[in-house]
């Protein structure tokens, strides 16, 4: 463990503590906060009972769905526009001013479209994620070095060849960072849909609670939810950097 990790492990620790000692002193109204021990508590209350199987099954579900449907369709969709200078030049301004748009509107002509089912809460993700992909894709397609380009038809090689040895490999670290934003941005629609339109998932369990006064399971909720995502991100950070170093070797 290197000391760039023992330090942002020192700071959330010294976060964590500081939380906890402003609420235990009465500094922090436990009807606004609860220390985090107490969260952690019932966190793994409701985890060894199960009561929340259901709700995590659904989430998660919807989430990998929502993320894998991101990437492949983003990825192509990049491919595309890259290989379309005309319509490249139309997409871009569209791409830019995409976030300003309030997907949740479109929930009434989602449900209309694919029913009152977990397919509007996937397409919401889905449609947080994609850009991210698409934008990802053209800025890796962009960054491939022209002499290696020159070097594959210098090589004669062909097409298939070009792509997996060259196109990809240079492009790796920008669609890696693409399926990053594209998993953060599928959590963050299918956990807001969850909360304001959905019946199930997390994202309701925690609109529950909170309409019922119940602190403590809201918090843990919300507590596992940030565990979950940032062990996710993480991972891939870590996987990253070992791709990256293997690259550098290479």
């Amino acid at each position: 463990m290197n000391r760039v990790t023992l330090v942002r492990l020192a700071v959330i620790a010294g976060f964590v503590v500081v939380i906890e000692a402003l609420c235990r002193f009465g500094a922090i109204n436990p009807l606004t906060l609860l220390p985090p021990s107490e969260m952690a508590a019932h966190l793994l209350a409701l985890l060894a009972s199960g009561e929340i199987n259901e709700a995590m099954a659904g989430t998660f579900s919807n989430v990998a769905i929502a993320f894998a449907l991101s990437v492949v369709v983003g990825f192509a969709v990049g491919v595309v526009i890259h290989a379309l200078p005309r319509l490249r030049r139309v997409c871009d301004p569209l791409l830019a001013s995409y976030y300003s748009v309030p997907v949740f509107v479109f929930y009434p002509l989602l449900v209309s479209l694919l029913g009152l089912n977990r397919w509007p809460l996937v397409a919401i993700g889905f449609m947080f994620g994609v850009t991210a992909m698409v934008i990802a894709t053209l800025n890796g397609l962009d960054r491939v070095p022209r002499v290696l380009l020159k070097l594959a038809r210098v090589h004669r090689m062909s097409r298939s060849a070009e792509v997996l040895r060259i196109v990809l490999p240079a492009a790796a670290p920008n669609l890696f960072t693409g399926g990053k934003l594209a998993l953060a941005y599928a959590f963050i629609g299918v956990i807001a849909g969850e909360f304001i339109l959905s019946g199930g998932g997390l994202g309701y369990a925690i609109a529950y609670a909170y309409d019922a006064f119940d602190n403590r399971t809201m918090y843990a909720l919300m507590l596992f939810v940030l565990i979950v995502v940032t062990a996710v991100n993480a991972a891939l950070y870590v996987w990253e950097q070992r791709l990256l170093r293997r690259r550098g070797r290479g």
